[in-house]
């Protein structure tokens, strides 16, 4: 059985997200400050930290630094912050995926699911398919309905690092490193010119986007349902 770290300072949500949890079938931990949710994750070593970023005595991002040195488990940040700057650094500090408050219980228990499948290790993938767009990683294709795709090389970089991490929010510089080995200041918004491309020949309707979504104010994500 999986079980998920809940570091959650207000008792009512903690124990919403445990029920939700607990009822799809993970085992809980729950921790309401940081430090506690921090010697958790050194003891009890969970699948997965859902965490608030608002903690006493060491708050979300201090906590996700401490993990990071060390540690790959996944973290979804779940937190009443919605300013771009808070989720970016949320998500550059090393989250997985970020929800904000008020949220979906169900919404969240999906995003845990989702975010276990993609860090769960295995066996590579060698063929994404994502309804009706087939992504062969093997031999590089990609098609749509049968019908192959022509995407350049850094196109198909970025459509292949997205896929393998479906659900997934990357920043626009976090794109742009992969595109260029490094973010340049002033030219993170190029990756939208990529992103514009990429959409333009994948979807069947450029302007309202299945596959590749944008997460406002943050970057993009692969949807793979």
């Amino acid at each position: 059985m999986p079980s998920v770290l809940v570091v959650e300072d207000e008792i009512r949500i903690a124990r919403l997200v445990k029920d939700y949890l607990h009822e799809a079938g993970f085992a809980v931990l729950t921790a309401r400050t940081g430090k506690a949710g921090l010697a958790l994750v050194r003891s009890e070593k969970p699948d997965l930290v859902i965490l608030d970023i608002g903690l006493p005595e060491m708050d979300g991002y201090d906590v996700t630094r401490s993990m990071r040195a060390t540690s790959t488990t996944p973290i979804i940040m779940l937190t009443a912050r919605n300013a771009e700057t808070d989720r970016i650094v949320g998500l550059e500090l090393g989250a997985d995926d970020y929800v904000v408050k008020p949220f979906s219980p169900r919404e969240l228990v999906a995003r845990v699911k989702a975010v276990l499948r993609r860090t769960s290790g295995g066996m590579p993938v060698e063929v994404i398919r994502a309804r009706d767009l087939v992504i062969d990683l093997s031999r590089r294709t990609v098609s749509r309905d049968g019908t192959t795709i022509d995407l350049t090389t850094s196109e198909f970089e970025l459509l292949r690092f997205m896929a393998t991490q479906p659900g997934r929010v990357f920043t626009r510089g976090q794109l742009l490193d992969l595109t260029r080995g490094e973010v340049i200041d002033g030219q993170e918004r190029s990756i939208d010119a990529h992103i514009k491309n990429m959409r333009r020949k994948l979807e069947p309707g450029p302007g309202r986007p299945r596959y590749i979504t944008t997460v406002y104010g943050v970057g993009y994500r692969f949807e793979d349902a």
